[in-house]
């Protein structure tokens, strides 16, 4: 037993070792310098050149830039140590911020204006995470085969995006290169999921899977825990709570996204999950006003790049489950926990660059022979995409149970069945099969058309009582037969004027 605890953790971990060596011997303040200087001199040297088509051949292209510390006439001088700035596809990711309305001015501000500020949550493969000051952007360290397989991805994730804009797939924006003493660090960046001014009060990674998909001891003692599926089902058993239309648009959005991974051999990704409850911030907010005036005070006014929130890429829009009172810019969709308190909930497809390779082959391989192997996590890519719906759609997402609004039950009580003396309610004569009103409709134009042709020409003018009558008529949806016992009623009154309305 022993020696198979470390032959899973040599083959979940053997493609990280080399890239930890990478990370721990460049600290963090150079490469974030390394980082911006590189991206501001790509970006602006890209804009120089002329606007054009996506062509097949622009996604195999790396640029590539040597920046000394004396500085070139290329790059200006620094303290960051000699090193090298490769970008990946340039044309190409510059076609996707502009189908994302990013302009580079904007682009090159976000990330290059202020320091990166670096989160301390890191991922479980040990990469490390940027967040731009404006809150707009991620930037995440990747490994080479991960690096390697989004070039490769590239043409299909521009078919992707021409066909359709809003999808829960990260939204990736550059890949670039940091060479510095013989090691490469490479670096993707993407949208933001979880905006860093709105408190999450909740975080999950679901995979849909339950073998060790439980938070470790060391993850529940950070300020907030990013816990798993055997947790939200523990916390959350009756899910999240969601209108019927967000509900579809959430699971069909789920579908076509894993449909799209599922044709690319892509598993073991995540959703990831951020809970703001509104009524705790609430609470939160009374007892901690000097905080949360500082946290409005940084608080983004929205998201400046299409498509990149939750609500968006779902195809909804934001509405709300009852009066939520708030003005929320970042995207969050509503929702309600099953105490009926008022959430929002911000999602996203995380970690989608695990192909089912030979390593994961083998680690599900003997995870099945030890384990169930439809509960691991890593799974072949048609199954893995099946239970990831499944769960998603059935224990995470829950349609909420449609009651009558307080508008519909007024309705029901003013215009409710009237009853005749001694007699059941006049609705209940309506024909169960039909509604007769484009019938009695017809009926009535025809009739005032023969009673004003008739009677030697002489035009026949209908007083109050006759549109009462037909008021009411319309009004309790009489059947045919009622129809004609009234319309005898307005016979007899038009060839007797001198009887009373009353009649």
């Amino acid at each position: 037993s022993v020696f198979s605890l470390h032959l899973q953790e040599i083959l979940a971990n053997f493609e990280n070792f080399s890239f930890f060596v990478s990370l721990f011997q460049t600290t963090s303040s150079a490469l974030k310098g390394a980082i911006q200087l590189g991206i501001t001199h790509t970006v602006g040297s890209l804009s120089q050149k002329p606007e054009r088509d996506v062509l097949l051949q622009d996604f195999e292209v790396v640029e590539s830039i040597f920046f000394p510390c004396e500085g070139s006439n290329l790059t200006p001088a620094h303290h960051y140590g000699d090193f090298r700035f490769k970008t990946y596809a340039p044309i190409a990711f510059r076609y996707f911020r502009e189908m994302f309305g990013i302009r580079p001015d904007d682009y090159m501000y976000s990330l290059c204006n202020e320091s990166l500020i670096e989160l301390s949550n890191s991922g479980a493969s040990g990469s490390l995470f940027y967040v731009s000051s404006d809150d707009e952007y991620i930037i995440k360290t990747v490994q080479h085969k991960e690096a390697e397989f989004l070039q490769k991805l590239l043409p299909g994730y521009f078919m992707n995006l021409n066909q359709n804009k809003r999808t829960l797939l990260p939204k990736f924006y550059g890949l670039y290169c940091v060479q510095a003493g013989g090691k490469n660090i490479r670096i993707a960046v993407m949208n933001n999921l979880l905006p860093s001014a709105v408190r999450m009060h909740l975080k999950y990674d679901l995979k849909g899977s339950t073998y060790k998909r439980r938070a470790s001891a060391k993850e529940r003692e950070k300020t907030v825990p990013t816990y798993k599926d055997l947790d939200f089902m523990q916390d959350m058993p009756d899910g999240l709570l969601l209108e019927g239309d967000k509900f579809t648009a959430v699971c069909k959005t789920i579908q076509r996204d894993c449909l799209l991974l599922q044709s690319f051999k892509i598993m073991d990704y995540s959703l990831l999950v951020g809970i703001h409850n509104l009524d705790q911030a609430c609470q939160e907010q009374a007892s901690e006003e000097a905080v949360a005036g500082a946290m409005d005070q940084r608080r983004p006014q929205g998201q400046k790049s299409l498509y990149s929130t939750a609500i968006e890429a779902i195809q909804a829009e934001t509405g709300n489950m009852g009066p939520l009172d708030t003005e929320d810019k970042t995207g969050g969709i509503p929702a309600r926990n099953s105490k009926g308190e008022r959430l929002l909930v911000y999602i996203g497809i995380i970690d989608i660059l695990q192909s089912y390779r030979l390593v994961k082959k083998l680690e599900h391989s003997w995870k099945a022979l030890v384990h169930d192997g439809d509960t691991v996590s890593v799974h072949r890519p048609g199954f893995y995409a099946e239970r990831f719906q499944k769960f998603m759609c059935s224990t995470v997402f829950r349609k909420v149970s449609s009651k009558t609004s307080p508008c519909k039950k007024r309705r029901a009580v003013t215009h409710g069945p009237m009853r005749r003396a001694g007699g059941p309610p006049l609705s209940t004569q309506t024909s169960s099969t039909s509604n007769p009103l484009p019938l009695l409709q017809h009926q009535i134009s025809s009739d005032t058309r023969e009673d004003t042709e008739g009677d030697n020409g002489k035009k026949w003018k209908s007083n109050s009582s006759n549109f009462i009558y037909i008021a009411l008529l319309i009004q309790l949806k009489c059947n045919t037969k009622c129809f004609t016992t009234v319309k005898n009623i307005i016979r007899i009154n038009r060839e007797n004027p001198s009887l009373p309305s009353s009649i």
